[in-house]
């Protein structure tokens, strides 16, 4: 019952006179005790009330035609919302132990005989209505606790989020305290000997072999000095996205060996167990971000595992997920359990690594998660725990063969080749693109704005156009529309070269019915592959590609 209703009292009984009297006994009572009462003539219209109010208790008459008061009462307790009103039993005759056994089996809570006693009937009446009363009032002391438990709970949950948040910037100011304490130990120690060695070489007495290991020192430590400070700009760049990557076909197995060329070529690998197993490879990826990858982790594997250790390195493909994968599995150090997580954590990694004796700042990991991330791919780290070695691997996208740099084509044009029309409106720009397509065996129309562009695609119907952006006249958004709003120039391919490779311009390009977008300036090996790539979708129908340099 809401706050606001006086409990209920319902009187049920078919004979008119016998529910005036009864009705009217209890209204005596009904200020004082603080109720109302309400009538019912028959067991339907008694269930009808009941769906529509909740009751303090019922009275209800026993012998009814049609639905009698048993028939009336199990009714009434079927309903889950009414199953617990108490029931008062009023019959006109001394009803027998089965009769009662029946009406307690019906849901009776007391039964009343007439003639009514008043005092009795005031009494009994009295009981349950204040039992109501207690009830509601407990209903809204659960409610209340139950909203308070909620809002305990909720207060409990952010109090701990806080407290989670507060202790993770905790640690991170400690790591960065502990990785800003490394590097100034770092940049102290090459420091230090080079002002030991240009001491030593302003010395009189010093002589001419002193001077040279002066000289090397100076040198050597100016180069570590120099490594330091290109780690801590590339990681700065990558995390704050402007490293630009050239991208370009790449073997990533030739690119491995490449690098242990260089590592053995500075012996750094003489005292160790060097296993190789490479399988050719093709990715689509930036050659000296891919070697700095490919450099960090071997390294990493020499740094941290002792002389007369094993490493193995690997690059096989994973044909389900169309992946070239670099493994480096070394018999080093390991990595304990809680600090595999953070090994690629910025700030983390130098406070974490095991063995500092190699120096550096530990930031390598850090930058070879930023740069794998930059080209598509992942990286993951396994060890079984400290002294057990540790396992890294590289996955990236697989990609086709790259380009050979002759043309593709001896001399003149190639009829197999698809036709392109060129809307671009720098000069010098749109002369060296048309004549490095045709080297490569293209026939090239050109435009040089967008008005001429949609006549001459209109006229030729040219296979591919490749139109600038920033055109005069119309620009190259709404070339593009033009041309997929006609039915003669709809099935052209479209390529949009523009300055601009945000996430915004992709969308824009892609929205205004470009296949491609490529980013200037443009590689001749991407724009070659673009080009065989859309030519290659014609059975795509819609489907978009996108291509960003």
């Amino acid at each position: 019952m809401p706050k606001t209703e006086k409990p209920k009292i319902l009187v049920v009984n078919d004979d008119a006179a016998s529910l005036l009297a009864l009705t009217s006994l209890l209204d005596l009572w009904a200020e004082e005790t603080n109720y109302e009462v309400m009538a019912a003539r028959s067991g339907q219209e008694a269930l009808r009330q009941v769906l529509l109010h909740d009751f303090a208790v019922i009275m209800l008459d026993v012998n009814m035609p049609g639905m009698d008061g048993f028939e009336a009462a199990e009714a009434i307790h079927q309903r889950v919302r009414s199953a617990d009103i108490p029931i008062i039993f009023v019959t006109a005759f001394l009803a027998d132990e089965i009769d009662r056994l029946k009406a307690y089996q019906r849901g009776a809570a007391d039964f009343l005989f007439t003639p009514v006693i008043p005092q009795i009937l005031h009494a009994k009446v009295s009981v349950f209505v204040a039992l109501a009363v207690k009830n509601e009032e407990l209903k809204r002391q659960t409610q209340k606790l139950s909203q308070r438990t909620t809002e305990l709970i909720a207060t409990n949950k952010r109090l701990t989020r806080e407290m989670e948040e507060r202790q993770a910037a905790e640690r991170k100011n400690h790591a960065k305290d502990e990785f800003l304490a490394m590097l100034g130990h770092e940049l102290r120690n090459p420091l230090s000997a080079i002002s030991s060695a240009a001491s030593l070489i302003g010395l009189s007495g010093a002589g001419p072999e002193t001077l040279g290991r002066a000289k090397v020192i100076i040198q050597r430590q100016s180069q570590h000095l120099s490594r330091i400070v290109d780690d801590l700009l590339d990681l700065s760049r990558a995390m704050s996205g402007k490293i630009l990557l050239s991208r370009q076909p790449l073997e990533v197995a030739a690119l491995v060996n490449a690098c242990l060329d260089t590592f053995k070529a500075t012996g750094r690998t003489g005292s160790y167990r060097i296993n190789v197993d490479l399988t050719t490879g093709w990715v689509d990826g930036d050659p000296t971000r891919l070697e700095q990858i490919a450099t960090n982790l071997i390294d990493n594997a020499l740094k941290y595992t002792p002389p007369g250790g094993k490493i193995d390195i690997g690059v096989t493909h994973d044909d389900d997920s169309d992946e070239v994968l670099l493994t480096v599995r070394d018999t080093g150090v390991g990595i304990a359990e809680d600090l595999l997580p953070h090994v690629f954590d910025v700030f983390v990694q130098g406070s974490i690594s095991i063995d500092r004796s190699q120096g550096g700042l530990g930031i390598g990991l850090s930058l070879v998660r930023r740069l794998v991330e930059l080209h598509g791919g992942s990286v993951t780290a396994q060890s079984a725990g400290t002294g057990l070695g540790s396992t890294f691997t590289i996955r990236l996208p697989r990609t086709h063969a790259g380009v050979s740099d002759a043309p593709r084509t001896a001399n003149g044009i190639d009829s197999s080749k698809p036709t392109v029309l060129l809307i671009e409106d720098n000069e010098d720009g749109r002369e060296m693109m048309a004549t490095m397509l045709g080297v490569y065996g293209f026939s090239v129309q050109l435009a040089a704005d967008g008005l001429q562009g949609v006549q001459m695609a209109h006229a030729g119907r040219p296979d591919v156009a490749l139109v600038d952006i920033g055109l005069p006249g119309i620009d190259g958004y709404e070339v593009a529309r033009r041309l997929r709003q006609d039915a003669v120039t709809q099935g052209i391919k479209l390529i949009a070269l523009t300055g601009y490779g945000l996430a915004e311009d992709q969308r824009r390009v892609l929205d205004a019915g470009f296949d491609m977008h490529l980013v200037k300036p443009v590689d001749i090996n991407n724009l070659l592959d673009a080009i065989s790539n859309a030519t290659g979708a014609v059975a795509l129908n819609d489907t978009r590609a996108v291509a960003v340099k």
